[in-house]
């Protein structure tokens, strides 16, 4: 099974270029299951409902979360009834939704887990590894595909959390940061592997927003929103996984950056 996971996309660009070029993708790799990481569609912050059904209608089969689970309130509207939205599974408030799904893909099962990272992050959350230990030991039985996105900012903490869960997920993808490593591999017991898919959406911007209002911000202490600049370059970053059905563990993990046409 080939699995195709785009980095966190930021606003209305990276909206227009997961739809764009997830179906040119899917016929140039064979795609059977496409996932994306969501917590920035709307505005570079949250995910409302209206983008969350935009982006499943394109082909987007499951939509992850991370930190901006709740930037915008309009989710708690429709996370219950999302089937293929997934928030982060260590929340530590009552909320709704759920942080792993299962899913059937022409007769295999993909599990897709959303965890949020603890270094140099500001939310408080449960444990990742004993939330993620604790959900595999209650499904034991489960013969899935795994797939984790790690939401999280240190890169020695995503590596950590991948060596701690290999041969028992099929991937550990982490994602947050924006910026694409290169550092995609398979780990010794067949997980495969990479600190940070990158993103989707403007691609000469700073984080995918408007550079001088992150420059004003961050360099001189203004303070300004982040802006977007829907006019700019669209960027893909993207992992495709291929996985073997029957033993659940990766065979190959290479990384896809489009820029512009």
């Amino acid at each position: 099974m080939r699995i195709l996971f785009f980095g966190d996309i930021v606003g209305k660009l990276g909206r227009q270029a997961v739809k764009e070029y997830l179906p040119k993708l899917t016929d140039k790799y064979q795609i059977d299951f496409v996932i994306a990481n969501g917590e920035n569609a709307t505005h570079g912050k949250g995910l409302i409902e209206k983008h969350y059904n935009e982006l499943i209608d394109a082909g987007v089969d499951a939509i992850t979360l991370g930190n901006h689970y709740l930037s915008k309130d309009n989710i708690l509207s429709y996370i219950d009834e999302a089937t293929c939205l997934v928030r982060p599974l260590n929340l530590t408030n009552n909320f709704g939704g759920s942080g792993s799904i299962l899913f059937d893909v022409n007769g295999i099962k993909v599990r897709v887990t959303n965890i949020l990272g603890t270094a140099f992050m500001k939310e408080e959350v449960s444990n990742p590894y004993y939330s993620l230990k604790e959900l595999i030991d209650s499904n034991h039985n489960e013969d899935s595909i795994h797939i984790v996105d790690f939401h999280a900012e240190a890169t020695g903490e995503k590596a950590s959390f991948a060596y701690a869960f290999d041969g028992e997920v099929s991937a550990v993808i982490g994602t947050h940061t924006h910026v694409q490593t290169n550092d995609a591999k398979i780990l010794e017991n067949g997980t495969a592997f990479i600190s940070d898919v990158g993103m989707c959406g403007a691609a000469n911007g700073v984080l995918g927003f408007e550079k001088h209002s992150v420059m004003n911000k961050t360099l001189f202490g203004n303070n300004e929103r982040f802006t977007l600049d829907d006019n700019d370059e669209k960027m893909i970053n993207a992992v495709v996984i291929d996985i073997n059905e029957e033993t659940k563990r990766a065979r190959e993990i290479f990384l896809i950056k489009i820029i512009g046409e």
